[in-house]
């Protein structure tokens, strides 16, 4: 299992378009992925509603946890996913 955690710096957090292209890699990827707030509950991360219920803001810290085949390339890909947010 790879895990990242990351601090999200876009100014208006992880909208619909970060969002769905998160959600698109985890579910391209095979691999079983959850992600969470801070001191809050993971949630499947290949859904594209429960990654934006998260309400993740600019400033929260995310923990990706990845499972299966090439973890370790899966979590730093999803990592650059949200780091290039737009």
């Amino acid at each position: 299992m790879a895990t990242r955690t990351i601090t999200i710096n876009d100014p208006v957090g992880i909208h619909a378009r970060p969002a769905a292209q998160f959600a698109q890699a985890v579910t391209a990827s095979g691999c079983t992925v959850t992600i969470a707030k801070e001191g809050g509950n993971a949630v499947p991360a290949g859904s594209i509603l429960s990654v934006m219920g998260l309400g993740i803001k600019q400033g929260d810290a995310v923990a990706i946890d990845v499972q299966g085949a090439d973890d370790e390339t899966v979590a730093d890909n999803l990592v650059n996913i949200l780091v290039n947010a737009e």
